[in-house]
């Protein structure tokens, strides 16, 4: 049965921050009511789940580079750093960072090849993802599709309003990245040779299945028991309904955000579906689990970065990969051509100090 009980006046971007704000105000207003023990377990759940994953990669990259030697602590702590960046800076910059640590990190190795490597794990995530936002439909956990226009949270009314931008917005994107990877494939020789070298995982079902998708599952498992012990942190009820329409408003909120995180639209889509104790319950669980999850993110991403890569100047590993990646599109001195290619290693060997990832 929905949870929709009143009808809120339509979201604009503003209404969203405000939202935002308002929520940010009842979770300091709240914190002395927050179960620690519940909390800091919660934030356990969320690093367990970045070292699956990134353990989930290793494997991916061990298919693709058999003979090199790919160490877990430099490959976690690249993972870590690059979800760190993520939580403060927009645009996957994150992403590229964690593609340029690991690239560095293996003699003669390629940016297309780790880059499809790295989006090997988007196989689960989106069918997890797909799943997820079905159970929460069919059980009647989210809004109908009539009441979203309606929502005070200007992401989700904005493109419920607007079907139509929404389908051109989708479709632009989607023609950008044709287009990019053409122009990418006429300027790298052997590119997608170096493409299907990161995938060669997927050409073995059963490997992929035990290596790779079963430990993103176990991944996502952790996170399941993080928004749990989460809820149960705030005094809401931690139960498999509340998990799975946390995780479905999260990714609802993130499709397009306008604002950092969907932050607004989040509060928002919770406190008109989520059964708690209270309104301010629930803004402050919605809050502070948001804020609580960026504030770990670039925590142990910075920790990462300071401990394993000896480093505090993580602009200049973002400005690094970059520069890197492009000098390898160009074929010009310092790229490394990959091993197919002989191209030179010396560049890109574990042995270098800086890292950052290209575009992913």
């Amino acid at each position: 049965m929905p949870f929709f009980l009143v009808q809120p006046p339509p979201g604009d971007l503003g209404s969203s921050l405000e939202h935002f704000f308002d929520a940010t105000t009842e979770f300091f207003r709240h914190l002395s009511e927050v179960h620690w023990g519940s909390f800091g377990l919660a934030l356990l759940c969320l690093l367990a789940m970045q070292l699956c994953r990134a353990w989930a990669w290793r494997n991916v990259l061990r298919a693709a580079y058999p003979g090199k030697r790919i160490g877990f602590t430099r490959l976690a702590a690249a993972y870590l750093a690059g979800a760190g960046i993520n939580a403060i800076i927009p645009a996957h910059a994150g992403d590229v960072t964690k593609v340029f640590l690991v690239k560095r990190q293996i003699p003669d190795s390629s940016y297309p090849a780790v880059t499809s490597s790295f989006l090997v794990q988007t196989i689960f995530d989106t069918s997890v993802g797909i799943l997820v936002l079905l159970y929460a439909i069919t059980q009647g956990l989210l809004p109908p599709l009539p009441e979203l226009p309606h929502l005070p949270a200007f992401e989700v009314s904005f493109w419920a309003n607007h079907p139509k931008t929404l389908a051109i917005t989708v479709g632009v994107l989607l023609l950008l990245i044709v287009v990019g990877v053409w122009l990418l494939a006429q300027r790298v020789r052997r590119f997608w040779a170096r493409v299907k070298q990161g995938l060669v995982i997927l050409t073995r079902p059963r490997d992929y299945m035990k290596q790779v998708f079963a430990w993103q599952g176990i991944g996502w498992l952790c996170r399941f028991a993080a928004f749990w012990f989460f809820l149960e942190a705030f005094g809401l009820k931690g139960t498999v309904g509340n998990v799975m329409l946390v995780m479905s408003v999260q990714a609802i909120a993130n499709i397009v955000p306008f604002t950092p995180g969907g932050a607004g639209a989040q509060q928002a889509l919770l406190v008109a579906t989520l059964r708690g104790p209270s309104r301010a319950a629930v803004l402050s669980f919605s809050v502070g689990t948001q804020i609580a999850m960026a504030a770990w993110s670039v925590t142990l991403g910075f920790a990462a970065i300071l401990l394993v890569f000896r480093t505090t100047d993580w602009r200049g590993l973002i400005k690094q990969a970059q520069d890197e990646a492009d000098r390898e599109d160009g074929g010009g001195p310092g790229s490394s051509g990959g091993g197919a290619e002989g191209g030179s290693g010396g560049g890109a060997d574990a042995g270098s100090e800086a890292p950052t990832p290209s575009s992913a």
